[in-house]
């Protein structure tokens, strides 16, 4: 574990909830429902963090409670927000298509001993690299 979630606090090492930040959270996604907008949801409940934290405190299913943490918001209004989240993410059109590479061909190379040709490892990196060849596929 790197760190503590943000709405708990660790104490005897069990994972306890710090009521007034975890209070903070379930209002962060009641208003993120409410209003569609991380950074509006997180700034009216006092959250002071930057975008990115705050997508990551939405998307942390820590906060549906685990074995070690205990539950801080229900399942329905943490699956409510997961779907704002990816509605927002296509309508913002930050979600792409998935397009595989096309598979490429990849040959065979074979390189014979390098000598040492400079003292400066660029050079000498460039100089080995200038004598690898492809084999002929026959």
């Amino acid at each position: 574990m790197t760190h503590t979630p943000f709405g708990y606090i660790i104490e005897s090492g069990q994972a306890v909830i710090d009521e007034p930040n975890a209070e903070r959270v379930r209002m962060l996604f009641r208003e993120y429902i409410k209003c569609g907008s991380m950074r509006g949801a997180a700034k009216k409940v006092g959250i002071e963090k930057t975008h990115s934290v705050i997508g990551r405190f939405l998307k942390n299913r820590v906060y549906v409670g685990t074995e070690y943490y205990p539950q801080i918001v229900d399942e329905d209004t943490f699956a409510k927000a997961q779907e704002i989240r990816g509605n927002n993410a296509k309508s913002q059109n930050r979600i792409g298509t998935y397009r595989p590479h096309p598979k490429a061909e990849i040959g065979t190379f074979t390189i014979g001993k390098v000598a040492v040709q400079y003292d400066d490892p660029y050079k000498q990196a460039e100089y080995a690299y200038s004598q690898i060849t492809e084999v002929a596929n026959e």
